[in-house]
């Protein structure tokens, strides 16, 4: 087992709560879902972040066969539990790899585990509150285990064996209104709570009395294919807490700034003229800003797939360095950052199409325009007021270092 020092403390004294996040590196519906960014977190750490953020979890673990999911758990502030390949196929269940990492967690520390969590990264929605709630139900209210519902109150069909349609929580020639219907639940997928000595016995995660935590139906989303995640991602700044106010990053947070050009630093648009020359417009506050936080000491870069000379002259105004006709965006970044000696984690990349995802995935502060593609968006930590080529760039070199900026010549 890698792991790092614990990353919270029981706020209960003899009582120890561990949440296990299994996070495999596999996946055929979506190609490295756990590390898919949503909200401009991977899916990975939005879960850690819930389990860490719950009152009464005392211990985070992720569970893992995969070297960059570990890297973002422990970013994230989470144990690692290193999972054989024998329980990390297609075919293994949840079960194994919690029974695993608790038999980890409690050979490393040294301390009787009471409670179990599994908690699923394919749900991005999933709150500290929920985590709260089937922690709750199990070590303050005495059940032997707990999940998370939401209310339901569909019909429900299912074809026979002759492909006849038949009710399933209905009689289907009986159409009672809903509020005459006994309440539905539909089982989340997205946290369950276990009497740690009664799993161990049993091997599964229903056992003995099970209570239901109901949580609200809006957040229940579950990703299993690229439809899924394309979903979470348009959905995250309406539901993710703070997400329209959302904490923006300050110079405490940034040592880099790495720039897309066309529709982040221009408006997207190109005027050619009778011979091809190609003509970009950009706001003047842009070029502000870029000064500004050049003589904050901050590396800059601009980072453009288009390999153009309008590129390479803007860049040349501004006096920063320039990538340019770059297929591979992502690759060039991440040298990029070695070269530099900087910590992806410390940069905030800024873009507004489809060909910047890999790149917003790869930083700490992912950044999209006002006007960019939705999933742009949804991959984003923060989104600027304004569309690119209108000042975008000001303004998150305001959010960086002040509204005031820095009183310096304008380019």
């Amino acid at each position: 087992m890698n792991s790092q020092p614990e990353p919270q403390t029981d706020a209960r004294p003899g009582r120890r709560v561990l949440a296990v996040i299994p996070a495999r590196g596999g996946s055929k519906g979506v190609p490295a879902k756990n590390l898919a960014a949503v909200g401009g977190a991977p899916l990975v750490a939005r879960a850690a972040r819930a389990c860490r953020e719950a009152g009464l979890v005392t211990h985070v673990v992720v569970s893992t066969d995969d070297p960059a999911i570990a890297a973002a758990a422990r970013g994230a502030g989470a144990e690692v539990v290193l999972r054989p390949a024998d329980i990390a196929g297609d075919t293994a269940t949840s079960e194994a790899a919690v029974l695993h990492a608790l038999d980890a967690h409690e050979a490393t520390h040294g301390a009787v585990v009471d409670a179990v969590l599994l908690v699923q990264c394919t749900s991005p929605f999933l709150t500290s509150e929920d985590v709260d709630g089937v922690a709750a139900a199990v070590v303050e209210d005495g059940a032997d285990t707990a999940h998370t519902v939401a209310p339901f109150h569909g019909f429900v069909w299912r074809e026979d064996a002759r492909s006849a349609a038949v009710g399933v929580n209905h009689d289907k020639s009986f159409r009672p209104r809903r509020q005459d219907r006994p309440q539905d639940f539909l089982e989340t997928g997205a946290a369950y709570a276990m009497d740690a000595a009664g799993f161990r016995k049993a091997g599964h995660r229903f056992f003995g009395r099970t209570a239901l935590v109901v949580t609200d139906p809006a957040r229940v989303l579950e990703i299993d294919d690229p439809h899924d995640l394309a979903r979470a991602r348009a959905l995250a700044p309406l539901l993710d807490p703070g997400a329209a106010t959302g904490a923006l990053p300050t110079r405490d947070d940034i040592d880099a700034v790495v720039i897309d050009f066309d529709g982040t630093q221009t408006d997207d648009r190109v005027l050619i003229d009778s011979e091809g020359r190609e003509l970009v417009a950009v706001h003047r506050g842009d070029g502000l800003g870029i000064a500004a936080l050049r003589k904050a000491g901050l590396k800059l870069l601009i980072l453009s797939t288009e390999e153009n000379a309008v590129v390479a002259a803007r860049a040349r105004k501004l006096r920063i360095p320039v990538l340019h006709g770059v297929d591979r965006k992502d690759l060039a970044l991440k040298q990029w950052c070695e070269e530099q000696g900087v910590a992806p984690e410390r940069v905030l990349y800024a873009g507004n199409d489809v060909n910047d995802l890999s790149c917003l995935a790869l930083v700490g502060w992912p950044v999209a325009v006002a006007n960019a593609h939705d999933t742009v968006r949804g991959a984003a930590r923060a989104v600027t007021t304004v569309p690119g080529g209108q000042g975008a760039i000001r303004e998150i070199a305001a959010w960086i270092l002040g509204p005031s900026l820095t009183l310096i010549p304008t380019p």
